[in-house]
Formats: C-alpha cells, sequence, structure tokens
C-alpha cells in the first residue's frame, strides 16, 4: 500500500523539490521538464502485459535498461540536456526503489 505513494512521490516530488531550490526563477519550467521524463514509460506499450505490478522496470523494458541508463547520466553534463537528464535520472531512480520495494 505504501510502495505506490513512495513510486510517484519520487517521480513528482523529486522533481519538485529540485526545481524549487535549484531553478528558483524558472522553476515551474524545471519542473514540467524533468516531469516529462515519465514519457519514458510509453516503453511499456511494448510489453505483455503493458501493466504488470509485480514487474522491475529496470533493464525489463527498452529505454529503462543499463544502457539507457548511461545515456541518461550523460545527459546531465551539458548545461542544455541537464533537466531533461535530471528528469530521466529521478525517473529511474522512482523505478529502482519501486524494483527495490518489491525485494529485487
Amino acid at each position: 500500500m505504501l510502495r505506490p505513494f513512495i513510486h510517484y512521490g519520487i517521480h513528482f516530488g523529486l522533481p519538485l523539490l529540485v526545481a524549487l531550490f535549484f531553478f528558483k526563477k524558472e522553476w515551474k519550467k524545471a519542473f514540467v521538464i524533468m516531469v516529462l521524463g515519465l514519457l519514458i514509460d510509453l516503453d511499456h506499450l511494448l510489453a505483455t502485459p503493458i501493466f504488470s505490478n509485480n514487474r522491475c522496470s529496470i533493464n525489463f523494458h527498452p529505454l529503462h535498461t543499463y544502457y539507457a541508463i548511461v545515456v541518461y547520466i550523460l545527459l546531465l553534463i551539458p548545461n542544455r540536456t541537464r533537466l531533461i537528464g535530471i528528469g530521466l535520472v529521478i525517473h529511474i531512480i522512482a523505478d529502482y526503489t519501486d524494483c527495490w520495494l518489491m525485494g529485487f
């Protein structure tokens, strides 16, 4: 019961905190860009079933593989892609936490 609150709390709460603390002048824009990291969940449409409550996304879906995670980390380096990278890394942290809470 607590797992969804933690999972979605990280998905939305952590980007909000990062936006408020590090991007004060444009926190709304920063928040929206980081939350757009949720779009990598479109790769769930390739799975059968599309949603499984007990499936760990990490290294199962194409945009959640370790190779993709390396790309997300590299996006943190250039200033132009940093917000996108932060959003994607936060997404992976949320999914990894969800896997950890499942016992994987």
